[in-house]
């Protein structure tokens, strides 16, 4: 079976970090956003994880997941615009409706945090081969079970988007119409949901079969296969990180 994944084949300085020392930078890029609740440090948050986005020449990639969320961002605009409890100050009117100035900074302030948690998560994804994020994890003494679990989850966007696309190539060789207007792509869209969910459910069987045959739930101490490399930086970042984030806690306290 064909692996796939969001990982991005690169040489680059963020592609060669370890990934528990990403694990902790996405933890503390996230916790920091929240802890201080402000529009500079989250800013400050977001533009790390660009900065580090570009230097790992993954930026472009990101650019459709932020697209995906756009729906649920404005959602949060006109929500937060209209409804706030904290709403006092007009902003403007759209017909009958009245956007407030504390709704809406409010929501730019979730749109910047939930774009700011995408960044920080795609710089794991993107620069990170899953197969070394599991076996890493799995050395640090996490279950093996959670490990396919973490696993599939980074497979699964991927291997249904392949799986579409065969089954949406497949239907139109036999003429089947898939594109033109947004009436078509929905009737079009419909008769790909049970191929594609029978599709997910075989590949889980087969992979777990797969599995079990090589002693996936064999009791016995496990080895690797790859060689254990030890990064240099790897304990001064993750150093570096809890103490960024304590001193976020500790300015949210005294302030």
């Amino acid at each position: 079976m064909q692996s796939m994944s969001l990982y991005v084949e690169k040489d680059t300085f963020v592609h060669r970090i370890d990934p528990i020392s990403k694990i902790f930078y996405i933890i503390a890029s996230i916790a920091i956003s929240f802890i201080l609740q402000t529009f500079t440090i989250t800013i400050i948050c977001l533009v790390i994880n660009l900065i580090l986005l570009l230097t790992g020449r993954v930026f472009k990639n990101v650019l459709p997941l932020i697209g995906y969320s756009s729906l649920v961002l404005v959602t949060i605009v006109i929500i937060q615009g209209l409804f706030n409890p904290g709403n006092k100050t007009a902003l403007f009117e759209l017909g009958p409706l009245t956007f407030y100035t504390e709704g809406l900074k409010f929501a730019a302030l979730i749109c910047l945090r939930v774009i700011n948690i995408l960044c920080a998560f795609s710089v794991l994804i993107l620069t990170t081969r899953p197969s070394n994020l599991i076996e890493e994890l799995i050395r640090k003494g996490v279950s093996p079970k959670i490990g396919y679990v973490l696993s599939s989850v980074l497979q699964i966007i991927p291997q249904m988007v392949s799986t579409m696309g065969k089954i949406t190539d497949a239907q139109r060789a036999r003429g089947m119409e898939t594109e033109g207007n947004l009436f078509k792509r929905i009737k079009a869209f419909i008769p790909l949901i049970g191929p594609v969910v029978m599709s997910s459910l075989i590949q889980t069987r087969e992979r777990a079969m797969a599995l079990e045959v090589r002693g996936f739930s064999s009791p016995s101490k496990r080895t690797f296969f790859n060689q254990r490399h030890t990064h240099r930086y790897g304990i001064y970042i993750q150093a570096l990180l809890i103490l960024v984030t304590i001193a976020a806690v500790v300015w949210r306290i005294i302030e």
